[in-house]
């Protein structure tokens, strides 16, 4: 019987801490790559995680100055948990790797975080041309949102992937989801235990490449159901606290 070898390890973080560490989960995302990373602000650590990329994703961040996480299980959660467990700053934030969002606007975000005006900070995804959302992914976000809206009471429109939050918090959350349920368990455990959570405009640009989630009717069908279990999950007693 053979086996593969092991992933490598995750790239050694820069001299010195980082102000605070950017999760983008990265397959095939070579074209996108440059643009992202020259948003980064300064003093902030890249956190580009490789999801089985063939199109020399990896390489190419490692050239631009960003740290690789390697994680080869499949899934948008798989990514984005491996990206919170290899980050070490106290604030996190999470953005696409596609191009469609800006990290530069992640700026006042992480401010209202570390100001303690809010504990969870989302991006509420405003298009900015004809295509950059297709109709079928903003009808089932909008269908995700009025569900959330009934199970947690928050009034938020988006469950988009631009947000912030302190790191320690994010994994007491304990989130278990590994696929496109993700970014939503994460709003719902917050919510359960109690966050300040925010929304915040923000510009949505065409994505760069094709998308592996919300391209196509069945794409977008896969999510809705990730996340619809996750709506399924039970809220804690009055008195649990969060979910673990």
């Amino acid at each position: 019987m053979t086996t593969s070898p092991p992933p490598p390890p995750p790239d050694p973080a820069p001299s010195g801490p980082a102000a605070v560490d950017v999760v983008l989960p990265c397959l095939n995302e070579a074209a996108a790559l440059p643009w992202v990373l020259a948003r980064i602000p300064r003093g902030w650590r890249a956190l580009v995680v490789d999801n089985g990329s063939t199109d020399g994703s990896a390489a190419l961040a490692r050239d631009l100055g960003a740290t690789v996480v390697p994680e080869p299980r499949r899934g948008f959660g798989a990514a984005c948990h491996a990206g919170l467990t290899a980050a070490t700053a106290d604030v996190v934030c999470f953005c696409d790797c596609d191009a469609s969002l800006d990290p530069s606007l992640l700026v006042p975000f992480t401010r209202e975080v570390l100001d303690g005006e809010a504990d969870l900070v989302l991006g509420r995804r405003r298009p900015q041309r004809r295509g950059a959302w297709p109709a079928h992914a903003r009808a089932g976000n909008l269908a995700l949102a009025r569900m959330l809206r009934r199970r947690t009471g928050l009034r938020l429109h988006d469950l988009g992937p631009l947000r912030a939050a302190r790191r320690a918090p994010l994994l007491d959350l304990g989130l278990t989801d590994r696929r496109s349920g993700y970014p939503l368990q994460m709003v719902v455990r917050a919510a359960d235990a109690g966050w300040r959570i925010t929304e915040h405009d923000v510009p949505y640009l065409p994505r760069t490449g094709a998308s592996k989630v919300t391209g196509t009717w069945r794409g977008t069908w896969q999510a809705v159901r990730d996340m619809s279990r996750v709506l399924a999950e039970p809220a804690p007693r009055a008195g649990e606290g969060a979910l673990r």
